[in-house]
């Protein structure tokens, strides 16, 4: 059990971490407070970023863990974080929504979470997960969304953001309409070429975005994620690789490089059980990331 403490009468179980010079602390929050946080210091950023990740969105009953209804409900939460906090721009890490009988249903899906996540910026970017490309093809996911590509990279106050898809099953072939198994994901050599020169044309730092994880084996782990790490460690530039999928909290290091996974809103009934964060980047590369609800706290300085 963790050691417990009490601030402004709230009930915090707090565990701090030091790993190779980097401070990782993790604070989960006891009650109806979401807001607050402990840090090593406090900094002035220079981004925000709205982070959400596996909402599983749906019109259906709950299925063990998953309450595809409800996260419509814990997005709000979040949107009115991200509002507070006048984030630069948000992120959804995939699998936004569920499967569905029909493209029909499936869209209808889409369109519902799609409205209140649009509402939140203009800024606004879609990672690709599996249950996005179950029913619908990736053309018919991005046109509903309204974003040109699966994978692409832009700017923002001095740094480099690259958001890649891993839905193509180890033949390239890309996933859409059942042609998959969800634990068959890679990256295609096409896209691996896309990285190396997009890095190469960079000078900035850069924060990865992504749905299944670079950084472990088997079924959740994309399967020639050894060559996508040896990509972003060769740059030199990669500060962090953010990313869904698995549904819990998970931090690895390796390559000099973070790999964060996000909790799932859609894991558990409640507000309580629910998870999305605010990411602070300061001008030393200092990451923050602020977590919410079940979403555990982190801080890395390069």
């Amino acid at each position: 059990m963790l050691p417990t403490m009490r601030q402004d009468g709230l009930q915090i179980n707090r565990r701090a971490i030091l790993k190779a010079g980097t401070l990782c602390l993790t604070v989960g929050a006891i009650g109806v407070n979401i807001g607050q946080h402990l840090f090593a210091e406090e900094l002035e950023p220079v981004l925000r970023v709205g982070l959400i990740t596996d909402l599983h969105h749906a019109d259906k009953p709950p299925k063990g863990t998953r309450f595809y209804r409800e996260s419509l409900g814990k997005l709000a939460e979040a949107a009115k974080q991200f509002t507070d906090e006048k984030v630069n721009f948000v992120v959804e890490l995939g699998d936004i929504i569920d499967a569905a009988e029909s493209v029909e249903v499936e869209l209808g899906y889409l369109s519902a979470v799609n409205r209140e996540y649009s509402a939140i910026s203009d800024d606004r970017h879609y990672v690709l997960g599996n249950h996005c490309v179950d029913t619908l093809t990736k053309a018919e996911f991005l046109a509903a969304v309204g974003q040109q590509k699966s994978y692409y990279s832009f700017d923002r106050n001095g740094y480099h953001f690259i958001v890649l898809d891993a839905c193509f099953r180890a033949d390239g072939e890309p996933y859409g309409r059942h042609n998959f198994v969800w634990s068959d994901t890679s990256i295609p050599q096409v896209e691996l070429d896309w990285l190396i020169a997009d890095l190469k044309a960079n000078d900035k730092p850069v924060i990865v975005f992504v749905h299944q994880r670079l950084d472990i084996s088997g079924d959740l782990g994309v399967k020639n994620n050894a060559d996508v790490r040896a990509i972003l460690e060769s740059s030199g530039k990669v500060l962090a690789v953010l990313q869904g999928h698995s549904h819990a909290n998970e931090l690895k290091d390796i390559g000099g490089i973070h790999y964060c996974t996000m909790v799932a809103m859609v894991e558990g009934s409640g507000a309580d059980n629910s998870g999305y964060s605010v990411v602070s980047i300061s001008a030393d590369n200092t990451i923050r990331i602020s977590g919410f609800r079940n979403q555990a706290d982190y801080q890395w300085t390069s």
